[in-house]
């Protein structure tokens, strides 16, 4: 159904060091240097190697040469795929070193999963495997393989399916995935792995994952530090998703004011579960002050306090008159498993700071006894300053999609988090590489607000440039946090305008045409007039695309295997609606397209998430017919955009080394956010903008 290729390398080790996303990315570098008699040699490789993210900002050309001279005497000899990725790894190695040393934290959400970590704790695979039986253990299909033993290769063994991973993402956010789009059955072939473990991976990222760099066939070879890494995060999705003042009110007894409820609902998770601690330790009598999940807590002292104060009908005078770490640590562990708790970690863990244990293990805390009052008059005026439904749903598609995008900063909190323009110049970067001026920008923390305006401005002066929709906008618009601007005029055209241009690089080789909203419209209704269905919609705004009909009818004529039709209901009923949005988004993520929007968007027909969804569908489409000859950039120095493999879909742009120049690939593009509709009669070259 779906493509399954991958890279080989013959040296075994040197395939561990590296991902499909990766082998494929390097492998299109390696062979765009070719020359014409196919070769390709040392002296070859600084001019390339320069250009990589990972060395840009290490090296110059000259010091490459240099160190690729000392490696090999002779900079004539040819070179093969399997020593350009040997020269990778020693110059990486190097730049680590020139570095200082980089730190590569275990944080769940903060990193993407790479290939950059590859030692495994065993406390942790322990602790995943134990959380796995216990939410797992019951489900229909999995049954029959739990519980797993964590000292055995099961984990990574059952994980090859997709199954697991897919059956766990909907223990930490329920829904995201149709089951009946999963293929649970034992036997299944390799296209039917391949296709689970796409849903997997845009399903992770449609939580908040950060998943860049990874792809279905790392999956399908059961890689350990790719399996746990994702793993983590989805575990921690799951641990944190009540910590927020929407999901729980009571948390705004932690703050006093109005002002510091505002500081509240920008706060990541990790940061209110910290808050949460230090709140009642504060009650206890607790002197210190806990800032983190391992230095903080490793003597044991801490979660003593914290469960005298949640449970003190289980509290024993030893625990606090131990003088020995370990021993109040089993104490606690003691403590706390008389509560309730299950026990995930172990002394050693506290005592030692594992950092993502200790925070699991609070956060188990913190959902069996939060300890909070409720009083209602707080909590009213908490659930008062939540966003409206259409603006958190909105609000969450754009954080997902910043997120998915890889960039180094996790937002937690669109409105919060890009006020300062930090995030939004790395976007910007990401996206259109070269676009930033980072010599004209401030990192936070800021503290000098005219920071971040000049931050704000550049980003309003890129958006410019690139022809965005910014009629009397400035940088002070969104360091005030202006939500309808952030939302309905900047990261709407930022993530439209991504996704017509990956489209067009699609085409560059067989149409050489933009594309505009109205062609994807175009492109739609003949996809499915071709497989011989009169469905039509004259926009995005087509009160007939409630239903879901149309998409499934779309779906059926890219792939007509990915729509099982006995599934399908008449989607006349707001029951029937829902069965028939949910199936749409899991065969959609199936397929391989990226995307963030909900059910009630396709049914409330969203034009925004409507578009996102069309245009996703019609990327994968010609994506599988250009695929075969179109793997390689095209030479004479055309900017295009490579997408990685767990993600063909326009929402994540890929490598950040080729240049793109704003003034021309980008100028004859123009955004029209004045127009209300997009209807099948656009100019040429021009993108017709929604209303707002």
């Amino acid at each position: 159904m779906s493509k399954f290729e991958g890279v080989i390398v013959s040296d075994q080790w040197l395939h561990s060091q590296f991902t499909q996303v990766e082998l494929r990315s390097l492998k299109s570098k390696f062979v765009s240097l070719k020359n014409q008699n196919g070769k390709v040699t040392y002296g070859d490789l600084p001019p390339l190697m320069v250009k990589l993210k990972e060395f840009r900002d290490t090296y110059n050309e000259d010091e490459i040469r240099v160190i690729f001279g000392e490696s090999d005497a002779n900079v004539t000899n040819d070179v093969d795929f399997e020593a350009f990725l040997r020269a990778y790894l020693n110059l990486q190695s190097q730049a680590i070193v020139k570095q200082g040393g980089r730190r590569h934290s275990s944080s769940f959400l903060k990193d993407s999963v790479t290939t950059l970590l590859h030692t495994i704790s065993d406390s942790e695979q322990a602790c995943y495997v134990a959380h796995i039986n216990s939410y797992l253990g019951d489900d229909p299909f999995l049954n029959q393989f739990l519980p797993l033993d964590p000292s055995t290769n099961d984990l990574f063994d059952l994980a090859k399916d997709g199954v697991l991973l897919c059956k766990l993402i909907n223990v930490a956010v329920p829904g995201t995935i149709d089951e009946r789009a999963i293929n649970a059955k034992q036997n299944l072939s390799l296209w039917q792995k391949n296709d689970n473990h796409n849903l997997c991976l845009n399903s992770a990222k449609a939580i908040g994952c950060t998943v860049v760099n990874i792809g279905a066939q790392d999956l399908l070879e059961g890689r350990p530090h790719l399996v746990l890494g994702l793993i983590s995060q989805i575990i921690k999705i799951q641990l944190l998703a009540d910590l927020n003042l929407k999901k729980t009110p009571q948390l705004v007894e932690l703050v006093d004011d109005s002002q510091e409820i505002e500081e509240l609902l920008s706060m990541s998770p990790e940061k209110v579960l910290l808050k949460w601690m230090n709140f009642h330790l504060q009650r206890g009598g607790y002197q210190k002050t806990v800032k983190n999940f391992s230095s903080d807590v490793k003597d044991g002292e801490a979660y003593a306090y914290l469960l005298n104060v949640l449970a003190p009908e289980h509290s024993s005078p030893a625990t606090l008159d131990t003088k020995e770490p370990y021993e109040r640590a089993n104490l606690v562990l003691d403590h706390a498993e008389r509560m309730g708790c299950k026990r995930y970690l172990s002394a050693r863990d506290i005592t030692e700071g594992s950092s993502n244990l200790n925070l699991a293990f609070v956060a188990q805390l913190f959902h069996h006894r939060s300890g909070l009052s409720t009083d209602t008059k707080k909590v009213s005026f908490a659930t008062m300053m939540t966003d409206d439904v259409q603006t958190s749903r909105e609000e969450r598609c754009f954080r997902l999609w910043i997120n998915s995008l890889g960039i180094s900063t996790y937002v937690y909190n669109v409105f919060e988090d890009v006020r300062n323009g930090w995030i939004l110049l790395e976007v910007l970067d990401k996206i259109f590489p070269g676009s930033v001026n980072w010599k004209h920008a401030t990192k936070p923390p800021i503290r000098m607000p005219f920071r971040k305006v000049e931050n704000c401005n550049q980003v309003v002066k890129v958006g410019k440039q690139l022809r965005f929709s910014l009629v009397n906008v400035a940088g002070n618009d969104i360091v005030q946090g202006n939500k309808k601007l952030i939302l309905g005029t900047l990261l709407w055209q930022l993530m439209r305008f991504t996704m017509l241009q990956m489209l067009k690089n699609l085409r560059l080789h067989s149409q050489g045409k933009e594309i505009s909203d109205a062609d994807i419209l175009k492109w739609a209704n003949r996809k499915v007039k071709s497989t011989g269905r009169t469905s039509h919609i004259e926009s995005f705004k087509d009160k007939s695309l409630s239903n879901g009909l149309f998409f499934l009818e779309l779906l059926s004529a890219v792939e007509p295997r990915v729509v099982n039709w006995n599934l399908v209901t008449k989607g006349e009923k707001d029951d029937e609606k829902r069965l028939n949005a949910t199936y749409i988004i899991s065969v959609a993520r199936k397929l391989g397209c990226s995307i963030f929007l909900l059910p009630d968007d396709i049914m409330e027909v969203n034009q925004k998430m409507i578009l996102t969804l069309t245009a996703s569908i019609m990327y994968w489409s010609l994506q599988q017919q250009t695929e075969d000859t179109d793997s390689f950039p095209s030479p004479g120095g055309t900017a295009t955009t490579t997408t990685p493999e767990a993600s063909p879909a326009p929402s994540v742009c890929g490598e950040d080394e080729s240049s793109s120049s704003i003034g021309g690939e980008f100028s004859n593009i123009c955004v029209d956010d004045a127009t209300s509709d997009t209807t099948v009669s656009s100019s040429e070259g021009v993108l017709v903008g929604d209303e707002l």
